[in-house]
């Protein structure tokens, strides 16, 4: 497991897993191509225009040995850049955006999709012909949380980022998982707030005691529902519906015309 997988949490998966485009470290690497410019000089002045006695020597002999430093130099810089390409990473998760860079010393920063408002992303001609862009993320505020400079594919990312969120917004709105509301037929067997409804829809009252004989025939709840109520069922009934509208089994509405309801037998 690499670095980047060891800072997931429980349930947490990496939906798409991004770097910086190629180009990226060709540019970074500048320094590099500086150093090898001059190295090549140097090397075309020693060689041709410094002699080899005396002073003229020596000064061959250090052009040589910058030449060589420079040399050396140039490719650890470019190696260095390129291995730190190579291991960042950023990703889009189910539950936020992971940007991780660092070779040695790593440095990982992330937002959470639901506090990210939006995301503005910019594309110069090259970056549209050669599939990359700077994304920024915004939070709810309008303040910038990120920067992803020269990211490839960032218009996938961003699209995959949007739609991440909105599966997790849409996730948060879904209503817990609970008995059905009502049955075909005969109604249900089971006590709790479930049997305030008889097999034709209608409330009925719940008794304080039920027996087996009452739930297994909806005559006697129909029958009791047509006549009046007392006030110990109406409150039973009632917190029987109040349960099924906090579970989401019935709407507030519905709640509100059965109470009417039931106030009325009262």
């Amino acid at each position: 497991m690499g670095y980047a997988d060891s800072l997931l949490a429980d349930g947490e998966r990496i939906v798409l897993r991004e770097r910086q485009h190629w180009l990226s470290p060709v540019v970074h690497a500048r320094n590099s191509y500086l150093a090898f410019i001059v190295a090549i000089i140097l090397f075309w002045l020693g060689n041709y225009y410094v002699g080899v006695d005396g002073a003229a020597g020596t000064l061959r002999q250090v052009l040589g040995i910058v030449t060589f430093v420079l040399v050396i130099g140039g490719l650890v810089w470019l190696a260095w850049v390129l291995a730190g390409w190579y291991n960042e990473a950023y990703m889009v998760t189910n539950r936020r955006v992971i940007k991780l860079t660092g070779l040695l010393n790593k440095h990982a920063a992330d937002s959470s999709l639901e506090k990210i408002n939006d995301a503005e992303l910019d594309q110069s001609l090259l970056g549209r012909i050669l599939g990359y862009g700077d994304l920024d993320i915004m939070t709810a505020a309008e303040t910038e949380v990120d920067k992803f400079k020269m990211l490839h594919n960032a218009v996938d990312f961003k699209i995959q980022m949007l739609n991440q969120k909105h599966e997790l917004e849409f996730e948060g709105m879904r209503p817990p998982v609970g008995p059905p509301l009502r049955s075909s037929g005969v109604s249900s067997a089971s006590s709790g707030p479930a049997a305030a409804y008889t097999a034709t829809g209608d409330v009925a009252p719940m008794p304080a005691k039920a027996g087996a004989a009452a739930a297994a025939s909806p005559a006697p709840a129909a029958a009791a529902a047509a006549r009046g109520m007392t006030p110990a069922e109406v409150t039973q009934t009632l917190n029987g519906l109040a349960d099924l509208r906090d579970r989401g089994a019935i709407t507030p509405d519905e709640f509100e015309a059965k109470k009417a309801d039931l106030l009325g037998r009262l």
